[in-house]
């Protein structure tokens, strides 16, 4: 993997990633010439004991991408700002224009609660220059490209003492407030491990500590033995529908043996993980013959310089559709209790996704 680092006029970082030399002078744009004076702040929230983040220049930011106006690449007649430089690059990292948290953050309003600096990062990963594109079009090294990127931004930023918790994550479609054309995930750094990633930790430390083994891989061997809603397998790594899916159609993927984090992978993990990434992206594109809006998260270890054996990176997907196809907007007892009520067995879905055919090796060679 190449690399070269730039920063933009309004002092934001930008780093392109290649499996090829950077060659050529590039000039990294930006919307505009102004420094991005962001000062994001928390709040303690007393009740149900997590930080709540506040950033009111976020107000400003684009809602949707314009159907006539792309902000990262526009046509050669408009006269419009981009960020994405012109040159010859696979992957693009940089600082989100409107973060909601800043490692710069300082001074926060006092309040009736505790308030901290919002200390942290968010970054904009683009996938791929083609506008076009998205995870399921990908060749199969694009995406093993895109893992070691998000493994490398996962390191850069967590060794940041700040920091202690890093997510990379896509918001697809506009259905999910997607607001650029070009397909991209975002990657959040925390000065904190946040409250899902937290209670996820908490399950893991202590099933480990009882079992000495993970609490993923445990499951993952259960889903093998019992072989019903899995949707990709091979030496290395799986996707499926988890048997407690709280979301039609959510699929896990992960590595079958346990790894903490992006940089701990092998080749054939890797490998293995673009494979199931691709696999899984196109069953959902087929399933509704259309591009399917989702979220997907990476959960990994968090980043405070201590060996966790009880992490297991793995992805989540969490697609916005019920059974009949309408969008599901999370309801009351989601929302208010935590408690998720889903509509279909996840042993259904499975067998959907489980039905659309797929070639990715066919697919890689076109």
């Amino acid at each position: 993997m190449y690399t070269q680092k730039l920063i933009k006029p309004d002092g934001r970082n930008l780093t392109l990633y290649s499996r090829f030399p950077i060659e050529g002078e590039i000039t990294a744009p930006s919307p505009s010439n102004e420094p991005v004076q962001a000062n994001p702040h928390l709040r303690w929230h007393p009740l149900r004991g997590e930080w709540v983040a506040y950033a009111s220049h976020r107000q400003g930011r684009t809602f949707m991408p314009p159907p006539e106006y792309n902000p990262l690449a526009p046509t050669k007649d408009e006269k419009v700002p981009t960020e994405l430089p012109e040159g010859n690059y696979d992957v693009a990292v940089f600082d989100n224009r409107f973060p909601s948290l800043n490692l710069t953050a300082h001074n926060p309003p006092q309040s009736i609660v505790d308030t901290l600096p919002a200390n942290g990062a968010c970054e904009v990963v683009v996938f791929t220059q083609d506008p076009k594109a998205s995870l399921s079009s990908l060749e199969l090294y694009h995406l093993d490209l895109l893992l070691q990127v998000w493994g490398e931004r996962v390191r850069c930023l967590g060794a940041n003492a700040e920091i202690q918790y890093v997510l990379p994550f896509e918001n697809k479609g506009v259905e999910v407030g997607v607001t650029l054309h070009h397909p991209h995930g975002q990657i959040y750094a925390y000065p904190f491990v946040p409250p899902v990633p937290a209670r996820m930790q908490q399950m893991q430390q202590r099933f480990y500590e009882e079992h000495q083994q993970g609490l993923l891989a445990d499951l993952i061997q259960k889903e093998i033995a019992d072989n019903k809603r899995i949707i990709y397998q091979d030496e290395h790594a799986i996707a499926f529908v988890p048997v407690c899916a709280r979301y039609p159609y959510e699929v896990w993927l992960a590595p079958i043996l346990p790894v903490s984090t992006f940089h701990y992978l092998s080749s054939e993990q890797r490998w293995s993980l673009a494979k199931a990434l691709k696999t899984v992206t196109l069953k959902y594109d087929g399933l509704f013959g259309r591009p399917f809006p989702y979220l997907m998260a990476w959960f990994t270890a968090p980043t405070d310089g201590k060996a966790h054996p009880e992490a297991h990176l793995h992805a989540e997907f969490y697609p916005p559709y019920r059974t009949s196809e309408r969008l599901k907007y999370l309801a009351g007892t989601e929302l208010a209790a935590g408690m998720f009520a889903n509509d279909a067995l996840p042993e259904e879905k499975a067998k959907e996704l489980q039905a659309v055919s797929v070639n990715i090796e066919e697919l890689s060679r076109l």
